[in-house]
C-alpha cells in the first residue's frame, strides 16, 4: 500500500450520510454555519457519529483529523477560513447528497518518536511533516540515517523536514520541496536553508523507510522537533516512519478530490 489511495466512496464502506456531527472553528462564521446545518440537518455527538462536518478551515481540519485518528470515521469540510486547501466549497443544500457522492482520500500519517537531552521520549503523529528547527542563532548540525545507514554525516541547516504527500504541498512546498501526487509511495526529505551541503536539495524516499536523525552538537546548537502543531524541545534524536496501520479517510465532491488539488498544485494554478 502507498502512503495515500483515492478511491470512490462505494465498495462496502459505511454510510457515512447516516448520522452526521458538525464541528466548527469557533469563528463567527463557523458558528453560524454549524448551527444552521444542525437545525437543518440534525447531528449527534462526534464520537456516535458516522461522518463528520468540519466547518472552517485547513487548521480545524487537521485538528480535527487527529482528534479522530485511527478509527477510520469519514470527515467532510467545508470551508468557513481562509486558505481551506482540504476543503469543500460552503453550501448547506443537498448536504447528505454531497458526502454520499464524494471520493475518498485514505491518508497515513507519520509517527515521530524523539528522545531529549535530559532522556525524555515523546512520541507524535504527524498528517502534514515532522520539522526539525534550530533554537536559537546557531544553525543546526545534523546526521542522517535512512534503514540504518548513514545516508548523511552532517547537514548544517535551519533545519529538515519530512512531509507525506498530502502535507508535500504546506511547509515543503514552502521550503522549496517537491509536490507528490496522493498515491505516491513516497516521503519527502527536504532541508530548510541548507549551507551545507551548499547544493543539497533534499529527497525522495519509499514511504517504508525509517528515518532517523541525530543533533550534533546539540548542546551548543540546540534543535525542537514539530509534528504538525506538537513540538518537543532540546531533542537530540528523532525517529520518523510511515504509520501504515493507521488511516485518516477525508472526502470530497467529485471533481475537486485531494489528488486532483495536488495535481493542479503542480501546474500552478
Amino acid at each position: 500500500m502507498g502512503a495515500c489511495i483515492d478511491e470512490g466512496a462505494s465498495g462496502g464502506e459505511p454510510n457515512p450520510t447516516k448520522t452526521l456531527a458538525f464541528l466548527s472553528s469557533g469563528a463567527p462564521e463557523a458558528e453560524e454555519a454549524r448551527e444552521r446545518l444542525v437545525a437543518k440537518y440534525g447531528a449527534v455527538a462526534p464520537e456516535e457519529a458516522d461522518c463528520i462536518v468540519a466547518l472552517g478551515g485547513d487548521g480545524l481540519m487537521l485538528r480535527t483529523l487527529h482528534r479522530f485518528l485511527g478509527d477510520g470515521k469519514p470527515i467532510y469540510g467545508m470551508n468557513r477560513g481562509s486558505v481551506g486547501f482540504l476543503m469543500n466549497t460552503y453550501r448547506e443544500s443537498g448536504l447528505r447528497k454531497r458526502i454520499a457522492a464524494a471520493k475518498r482520500s485514505i491518508i497515513h500519517p507519520l509517527l515521530m518518536h524523539a528522545v531529549d537531552r535530559g532522556g525524555g521520549e515523546f512520541s507524535a503523529h504527524a498528517i502534514n511533516d515532522v520539522s526539525l528547527l534550530r533554537q536559537t542563532a546557531q544553525i543546526a548540525k545534523l546526521r542522517i540515517l535512512v534503514n540504518g545507514a548513514e545516508a548523511m554525516a552532517e547537514l548544517i541547516a535551519d533545519g529538515v523536514l519530512v512531509a507525506t504527500p498530502a502535507g508535500s504541498t504546506a511547509y515543503n512546498l514552502s521550503a522549496h520541496g517537491p509536490i507528490l501526487p496522493l498515491n505516491a509511495p513516497l516521503m519527502a526529505l527536504t532541508p530548510i536553508s541548507a549551507f551545507r551541503p551548499r547544493r543539497w536539495h533534499g529527497a525522495l524516499l519509499p514511504d517504508r523507510a525509517k528515518l532517523r536523525f541525530e543533533v550534533l552538537e546539540a548542546q551548543k546548537r540546540p534543535v525542537s522537533v514539530v509534528a504538525d502543531h506538537d513540538e518537543f524541545r532540546d531533542v537530540v534524536s528523532i525517529d520518523v516512519e510511515m504509520d501504515h496501520e493507521t488511516r485518516l479517510v477525508l472526502l470530497h465532491d467529485p471533481g475537486h478530490s485531494l489528488e486532483e488539488r495536488i495535481l493542479r498544485e503542480q501546474f500552478g494554478y
